[in-house]
Parts: structure tokens; sequence; C-alpha cells
């Protein structure tokens, strides 16, 4: 148990501020619609629900997968983050479900709901703390793409460097860009309902709401599926090569792996150097590549082989160092 509290410290902690306010959201929202019954409502609290479970798998499970490699695990656990991510959206899929559902019985049988200050009320509070969680988890993006920006950087730069933050900072901006969307749809349903009468506009955003969040499962689902085989991380392969095939005294690069294991990257690479090195002299080599290479983001365990240069070109170079990637000094 003393281990498991303190591997929490290590968990990825946008993901827990975003639980603990999601936490909050829901009960807001949920009390909200006891008093009011209006399925605008119900959908939202069903996604913030849903959000603050997947939130909280999420930093758990990005905490546990730092744990030391073990005897009888010697790869260690950074892909339990993935496996924890796909359990996880199975909890956002029922919510969606359930907000389809009753958005659809809207639809065919439209009631009005009650309420309307406390609706308005709660759902522009909901979306001012969930516009505030969306921006951090914006700039944790940046963060961990190495990219600096300026007060919109967080909404606006962080769409490009998406794909370079880690798993569970992903799902945390994701999860918050469709409830800030979904807190403003449903926002604009109760106002249009009830100053309109159209009462089915309530059903119809609870169906767009639950789209949305089958958005966020599918995405998220692929990710860490590809995760849980065994995924390449193309980006990060070509900027180690260019440091590799940077020092001279590396002729070539014979093979190059990067794998993603969950928030961390695995690297193994068989490098050709001048074979006239002496023993000393190839250990040394191998020790300072390897610590070039562990000094670059997320790489978190590297395996450096040497072999004798053959005189034959075998990697090639096809795009450009990422300017986002830390260069070596």
């Amino acid at each position: 148990m003393k281990e498991f509290f303190g591997l929490l410290k290590g968990g990825n902690k946008p993901s827990l501020y975003a639980a603990l306010i999601n936490t909050f959201i829901a009960i807001m929202k949920g009390v909200a619609f006891t008093f009011t019954g209006n399925v605008a409502m119900f959908a939202e609290t069903m996604h913030s629900i849903g959000d603050a479970a997947n939130q909280y798998f999420v930093f758990i499970g990005s905490a546990l997968s730092k744990k030391a490699p073990t005897k009888q695990f010697p790869n260690g656990f950074g892909r339990l983050l993935n496996l924890v991510l796909l359990a996880a959206v199975l909890v956002v899929g029922i919510m969606a479900y359930e907000t389809i559902r009753e958005g659809w019985h809207q639809m065919l049988h439209p009631t009005e709901a009650e309420g309307f200050i406390i609706s308005v009320i709660v759902l522009s509070i909901a979306i001012i703390l969930e516009f505030f969680v969306l921006y951090k988890a914006g700039k944790e993006v940046l963060h961990e793409a190495g990219v600096k920006g300026g007060a919109l950087a967080p909404l606006t730069t962080s769409f490009t460097h998406l794909n370079r933050a880690k798993p569970a900072t992903k799902l945390v901006f994701l999860e918050d860009l469709v409830a800030t969307s979904g807190g403003v749809l449903a926002l604009a349903a109760v106002l249009i309902a009830h100053y309109s009468g159209f009462l089915q506009i309530e059903g119809a955003a609870s169906i767009a709401i639950g789209l949305m969040m089958f958005y966020v499962v599918m995405k998220v689902f692929l990710d860490n599926a590809r995760g849980v085989i065994g995924e390449t991380d193309e980006q990060m392969v070509n900027h180690i090569a260019h440091l590799l095939t940077d020092r001279p005294s590396v002729k070539d690069i014979r093979e190059l792996e990067v794998v993603k294991e969950g928030e961390f990257l695995h690297v193994e690479t068989l490098v050709e150097v001048d074979p006239n090195l002496t023993v000393r002299e190839a250990d040394e080599l191998q020790n300072r590549l390897a610590e070039l290479i562990l000094s670059q983001p997320s790489v978190d365990d590297v395996i450096v082989s040497l072999d004798a240069d053959d005189g034959e070109k075998h990697w090639v170079h096809v795009s450009k160092r990422p300017d986002s990637l830390k260069k070596p000094e």
C-alpha cells in the first residue's frame, strides 16, 4: 500500500485536476437535473460523470505504469496505461449511449423542463470550469511537445502538437474539448427551448453531445489499441537518427526502433562505427550515445549496440528534424 501511494505522486497531474473538477461539476449538474428534469442537463450530467470516472482511471493508470520493472515483468509496466485507458473508454461509451437514448426519447415525447434559471446558472458555471481545465490541458500539451507559445497557444497551437502529448494528457484535452463544446450546446438548447417552445431541441442537443462522446471513445480506443500492441514513434525515429548520424564517430545506422511504452519510449539501435576503434573507445562511445538518446523527451530505456562499418549505406534520411524536439548540444 505504501508503494501504491508513492506511485500516485507520479501520476498525470492534468488528469487528476480534471477528475476533481469534473466530480464537482457532475454533482452540480446532477442536483440541477433532479430539480429541473431538463434532458440537456441529464446529458451533461452523464458526460461529466463519464469524464470524471475516466480521468480517475487515467490518473491511477499513469501512476502504476511508472512502477519499476520486476523479475516477473522485466519490460516494466509502461503499457499498463494503455490497458487502463482501453477499459476507461467503456465508461464513456456507456454514458454516451444513455445520453443518446434519453435525447431520442425527448425528441419523440418532448416534455417541458422546470428551473430555467437553475439550468442556465449551472451550465454557465460548468462551461467556465471546463474551459479552465481545457486551457490547463492545452498548456500541458505544449509543455510535453516542447513548444512555447503566447496566451492563446493552449487553445490554438496545442491542436497541431496533440500527437506529441502523453496519452493521459491527450485524453484529458479531448474530453474537456468535448465537455466545453457540449456545455455550450446544452446551454444554447435550454435557451432556445425556453424562449421558442421548441422542446425537441434539448433532445437534439443531447444526441449531439452523445455523438461527440462516442468520437472521444473511438479516438482514445484506437490510439491505445496501437499502444498495447506496440506502436513505433516515427517522428522520434527520425529525430534520433539525426542525432546519431550527426556524430562523426557513427558511420551508419543498421537498425533503429523507437516503441511507445505508455508515456515513455523504448529505443533500440545498432550503429556502425570505425572498425579500428579499441574496445575501450567503443565502450565509451556506446555510453555517450546511450546518454545522448536518454536525454531526449520521454525516452526512458535505451539499448545501443555497435558493429563494424561494412562500407555500405543502410540508413537514408527522408525528412528534416522536427523543430519541437530537442537538438543535441
